[in-house]
């Protein structure tokens, strides 16, 4: 079933209209919860700023997502209809269990892209650039979505549908949402196994140095196990990027990334030297250099 730009872009065919009451009503729950209840003394908890800042990237991420759907639909259909060698029936449950795990993985795949490569984190690195853990840290969205399109191609391709990528995008976004608090301990040992929870997360949150790079997962923590990139929580993480971030200017903690890669490329000589400052890993300087006010990009 093909379905036209209109329908994908209506608001009641996104799950994440119909979660976000309930994302507002956790946020609430869990704000008691630090309030009233007995929890560790060292939970980060929330801060005004900080989660003012998080629910407007959060906000703002709805128009950049609109502009991505836009952006990759007609693409995606291409594919889909010109080039994949057959198409799978979406009105089967074993459709929906297939995509939700293959764009699981391929999200995966994306995810450690953005991490290491500059370019991408530059791009990424907003969401991780608050010292809080809570579920109002979740909102926290980047404005650069651009880097899943590659990632997602292969789905098309494969025969999946592209108006259901979203759709089984926005149950991802869903699920993620809960995994970004503090308040939830390690849960039983076989859901710890194969998905990703609010332990395994916490350690993709951290700064500190065994926690860097790890668990990437979105729904299910298997990739990471199956890839060696999984660390399991040992204590309590340190959040945020590996330097202190001094703002709550939305269009810098979105954009700053960028700008330090503009000025590390116009700073160098020699073309290897500039492609390093954008695809090398972050962090990466030409051997011999030194720059001192490199602000070293976390992961």
């Amino acid at each position: 079933m093909n379905i036209d730009i209109a329908a994908v872009l209506d608001p009641t065919t996104n799950p994440v209209t119909y979660a976000a009451p309930f994302f507002i009503l956790t946020i609430l729950m869990e704000l008691a919860a630090l309030k009233w209840l007995d929890h560790d003394d060292n939970v980060t908890g929330y801060a005004f700023k900080d989660a003012r800042a998080s629910i407007s990237m959060g906000v703002g991420s709805l128009f950049f997502l609109t502009a991505f759907k836009v952006g990759t639909f007609f693409a995606f259909m291409a594919v889909y209809l010109y080039v994949a060698p057959w198409h799978l029936p979406t009105d089967t449950w074993w459709y929906w269990v297939v995509l939700i795990l293959g764009l699981d993985f391929f999200y995966y795949w994306n995810h450690r892209f953005v991490h290491r490569v500059r370019l991408g984190w530059a791009a990424h690195q907003a969401h991780h650039s608050s010292e809080y853990m809570n579920f109002g840290t979740a909102l926290r969205q980047k404005w650069n979505p651009w880097f899943e399109f590659f990632f997602w191609l292969p789905l098309p391709l494969l025969g999946f549908s592209p108006w259901t990528l979203y759709v089984a995008f926005g149950v991802n976004l869903i699920f993620q949402f809960f995994v970004h608090t503090e308040l939830v301990g390690k849960l039983w040992r076989p859901i710890e196994l194969v998905f990703n929870t609010p332990s395994h997360h916490r350690v993709h949150h951290g700064s500190d140095k065994e926690y860097l790079d790890k668990n990437y997962a979105g729904i299910f923590i298997i990739w990471d196990r199956l890839f060696g990139t999984f660390v399991e929580e040992k204590q309590k993480p340190t959040y945020g990027l590996t330097y202190k971030v001094d703002t709550y200017n939305l269009l810098k903690l979105e954009y700053g990334g960028f700008v330090d890669i503009v000025r590390d490329v116009r700073g160098t000589r020699g073309l290897r030297n500039k492609l390093g400052y954008v695809f090398g890993p972050p962090g990466w300087e030409p051997q011999g250099e030194h720059h001192e006010n490199l602000v070293l990009p976390r992961r």
